[in-house]
C-alpha cells in the first residue's frame, strides 16, 4: 500500500529540490499575473524616480550652487519635489496593488490545500498527524504569502535599483565604477554559500514547528484526559521538549546567519570607501566634478541597502521553500480512493451487498480480513460480532468503500465499489458510529449535514424517530442551540442520538450501525430500538454491536475470527456448532440484558465484545 507520510527528505534531496521548488512556487503567481506584471513595472517607474532624485541633487550643485544660479536653483528643488511626489505615488499604488495580490494569492492556496486534503483518502490520515497538517496549512501558507506577495517584489525592486545604478555608475566614469564594484562578485559567492548551509537548517525548524503544533493540539483536544490522569506536569515536560528543538534549530539558523550576513552588510561599506578614495582623487585632479561627485555617492549609498538586504532575501526564500516543499507534499498527495473514469450511478435496488473473497489490510503485510464471502440481502438485518481486532468495523468501512480491497471485491447492489461514483455510492449509504463526531455548529445544522437543504419539519421528524426530539426542545434554543467543539456540550447518548438522526434525515438504502448505542442508557436504548426498528424496515442494515438488545434486531449473525468468518446463522443454529460464538457466549463478554418495548429485563442468549479499533 501505498505510503503518505509528509516526513521530510534529507538535507542533501532538500538543496537539490530548491529551485525547482522556487520555480514552482512562483509559479503559483501565475493566476494573478496582471497584478504582478503591474507592481513590477509601478516598482521599475518608482526606481527610476528613485535614481533620478541623486542626478538632480548633483546637478544642483554643479549648475546652481557653483554659478550662483537661484533661477537653476527653485527649478531643480521642483525638479527633486516632483520626483519624490512621483515616486510616493508610484510606490503607494505598488504596494496596494502587491498587497491585495498577496490576500488573493494567500486565499487561492488556502482554498487549494482545503479542497485537496478534503479529496484525500483515509490512509493518509492514518499516518499523518493533525497537528502536521494545520501546521501547513496555516503557518506555511502565510510564509508562502509573504513572500510571494512581497518578497518576490522586493528583489525585483533591489535588483532593478542595483542594475541600474550599476549602469548609470558606469556611464558617467567607468574607471571610478570599476573600483566601486568591485566587491559584487564576493557578495554573490557568499550568498551561494550561505544559500547552501541555511536551507536544510530552516526547512528542518519548520518541521520542528510543525510537532510543537501538533502536541498543542492534542493537548488541546485532549485536555480531559490529561487532567484526569493527573499528567499536566508530564505533557508540559513533552511540550518543552520539542519547543527546545525549534529553539536549538534556530540557534543554528541565528548563528549561520551572524557568520554570513555582517560580512555581507560589511561589503558595501567598502565601495564607500573606494569612492571615497578614488572618487575624492578625481574630484581634487579635476576629473570628477563635485557635483558628479555628491551623485555618486548618493547612487552608491541606493545600491548599498539593496546589496545588504541580499542576505535577509536569501532568509526568506529559504523560508519560502521550506515551506513550498511542505505544502506541495500535500498538493502532491494523491487520493487513492476516487472515481473510475468509467463510474456508473449505483442502480436501483434495496441495498444488496456481496462481499466476494475480501482480503484487505492497512499495512499490506498485515491483512485484518482475509478471503472473506459474504452474501447480504437487500433489507436484510445482519450483526457482524466477534473478539476485539477481529476485523468487525474494517469490514464496514469497504461498503462506502473508505478503503479500497487488496484481494476480491464488494459489490452494492451487484456492482462492484470501485466502479460505483462515489458520491451516489455513500449517498446511499447511512453511518453511526460509537465515535460520534458533531460540528462547532447548531443542532439543526449537525443534523441537516448530510443534506443541507433539508426543511424544518424533516430535521424534527428525523429527531423523532432517533428519539431525540424530547431533550432538543428542552433546551434553551431547541434546534438552533449551538453544539460546543466535538458535541462536548452533550452527553454521550444525546450526541449519539443526533448522530443517528444525521443518518437517518438521509433516508439510506443502507444503514451501518457501529455499536451505535454503545453510550445511551436502558431506557434510551428501548426508544431507539424501537425507532430502529422501524427505521431499517425495507433497508438493509449491518449492525456491530454488543449489547445484546441490538444484535436481537438482527436477522442472522455473522461471526468474525481473526477477521475470517467463523460462522453465520441463527444463535440457535450457532450455539451448539460454532466454538468461537460458544466461548463469546460463555464468557459473557457483554451484559445480556436490555429493556424491551414494556420496560420488562428479557434475557437474550447472544454475546459479543465491544469493538475497538477492528
Amino acid at each position: 500500500m501505498q505510503q503518505h507520510s509528509l516526513e521530510l527528505t534529507s538535507g542533501a534531496e532538500l538543496r537539490k529540490t530548491f529551485w525547482p521548488t522556487m520555480r514552482r512556487g512562483v509559479g503559483l503567481m501565475r493566476a494573478h499575473r496582471l497584478a504582478l506584471w503591474a507592481s513590477i513595472v509601478l516598482a521599475v517607474i518608482g526606481q527610476i524616480f528613485t535614481i533620478s532624485i541623486p542626478w538632480a541633487t548633483g546637478r544642483v550643485i554643479d549648475e546652481a550652487m557653483r554659478p550662483r544660479d537661484t533661477n537653476q536653483l527653485r527649478y531643480l528643488i521642483i525638479l527633486i519635489l516632483c520626483l519624490a511626489i512621483g515616486r510616493f505615488a508610484v510606490m503607494y499604488l505598488r504596494r496596494l496593488i502587491a498587497g491585495t495580490m498577496a490576500i488573493n494569492i494567500e486565499q487561492d492556496l488556502r482554498n487549494l490545500v482545503y479542497h485537496h486534503l478534503l479529496s484525500l483518502s483515509f490512509p493518509f490520515y492514518d499516518r499523518n498527524q493533525t497537528g502536521q497538517i494545520m501546521s501547513r496549512a496555516t503557518v506555511d501558507l502565510t510564509a508562502l504569502r509573504l513572500f510571494l506577495g512581497y518578497g518576490i517584489l522586493f528583489f525585483t525592486q533591489h535588483t532593478v535599483s542595483v542594475v541600474a545604478v550599476m549602469a548609470v555608475l558606469l556611464w558617467m566614469n567607468p574607471i571610478v565604477a570599476a573600483f566601486v564594484l568591485v566587491i559584487v562578485p564576493p557578495l554573490g559567492l557568499l550568498a551561494v554559500m550561505y544559500s547552501r548551509r541555511s536551507q536544510p537548517i530552516v526547512t528542518e525548524a519548520q518541521q520542528a514547528l510543525a510537532h510543537v503544533t501538533t502536541q498543542a493540539e492534542e493537548s488541546v483536544v485532549g485536555v480531559r484526559v490529561i487532567k484526569a490522569f493527573g499528567q499536566e506536569d508530564q505533557e508540559v515536560v513533552r511540550f518543552r521538549d520539542r519547543a527546545t528543538d525549534v529553539f536549538t534549530l534556530n540557534v543554528m539558523a541565528t548563528r549561520l546567519r551572524s557568520q554570513y550576513v555582517p560580512i555581507m552588510d560589511f561589503l558595501p561599506t567598502i565601495s564607500i570607501a573606494l569612492l571615497m578614495l578614488v572618487g575624492g582623487r578625481e574630484v581634487i585632479q579635476g576629473s570628477m566634478s563635485l557635483g558628479d561627485f555628491v551623485t555618486y555617492s548618493l547612487l552608491i549609498a541606493l545600491m548599498v541597502m539593496p546589496l545588504r538586504m541580499l542576505g535577509a532575501w536569501i532568509g526568506e526564500a529559504q523560508r519560502f521553500v521550506a515551506s513550498a516543499i511542505r505544502i506541495f507534499a500535500i498538493l502532491d498527495t494523491e487520493a487513492e480512493i476516487v472515481d473510475a473514469p468509467d463510474a456508473q450511478p449505483l442502480p436501483a435496488g434495496g441495498g444488496a451487498i456481496h462481499f466476494d473473497g475480501v482480503t484487505f489490510g492497512y499495512d499490506w503485510d498485515r491483512p485484518i480480513v482475509s478471503g472473506v464471502n459474504l452474501d447480504i440481502a437487500p433489507g436484510s438485518t445482519v450483526a457482524i460480532i466477534g473478539r476485539t481486532g477481529s476485523g468487525k468495523t474494517t469490514l464496514t468501512q469497504l461498503v462506502p468503500r473508505f478503503y479500497d480491497v487488496q484481494h476480491g471485491s464488494v459489490l452494492v447492489e451487484g456492482v462492484d465499489v470501485r466502479n460505483l461514483q462515489l458520491d451516489e455510492l455513500r449517498g446511499a449509504i447511512g453511518i453511526v458510529a460509537e465515535d460520534t463526531y458533531l460540528f462547532s455548529a447548531t443542532i439543526r445544522d449537525n443534523i441537516a449535514f448530510g443534506k443541507p437543504k433539508a426543511t424544518d419539519a424533516e430535521v424534527q421528524k428525523a429527531a423523532e424517530r432517533a428519539q431525540a426530539a424530547t431533550f432538543i426542545e428542552e433546551l434553551p434554543d431547541g434546534y438552533e442551540t449551538l453544539v460546543g467543539e466535538r458535541g462536548l456540550t452533550l452527553s454521550g447518548g444525546q450526541r449519539q442520538r443526533i448522530a443517528i438522526a444525521r443518518a437517518l434525515l438521509l433516508d439510506p438504502r443502507i444503514l451501518i450501525l457501529d455499536d451505535a448505542t454503545a453510550s445511551v442508557d436502558a431506557s434510551t436504548e428501548s426508544r431507539i430500538r424501537r425507532a430502529l426498528e422501524e427505521v431499517m424496515q425495507g433497508r438493509t442494515t449491518l449492525i456491530i454491536a454488543h449489547r445484546l438488545s441490538t444484535i436481537a434486531l438482527a436477522d442472522r449473525i455473522v461471526v468474525l475470527d481473526d477477521g475470517r468468518i467463523a460462522a453465520d446463522g441463527t444463535h440457535d443454529e450457532l450455539i451448539g456448532t460454532n466454538d468461537v460464538y460458544r466461548e463469546i457466549h460463555d464468557h459473557g463478554l457483554v451484559d445480556r440484558r436490555f429493556v424491551d418495548a414494556d420496560g420488562d429485563h428479557v434475557i437474550i442468549p447472544v454475546g459479543v465484545d465491544q469493538e475497538e479499533g477492528s
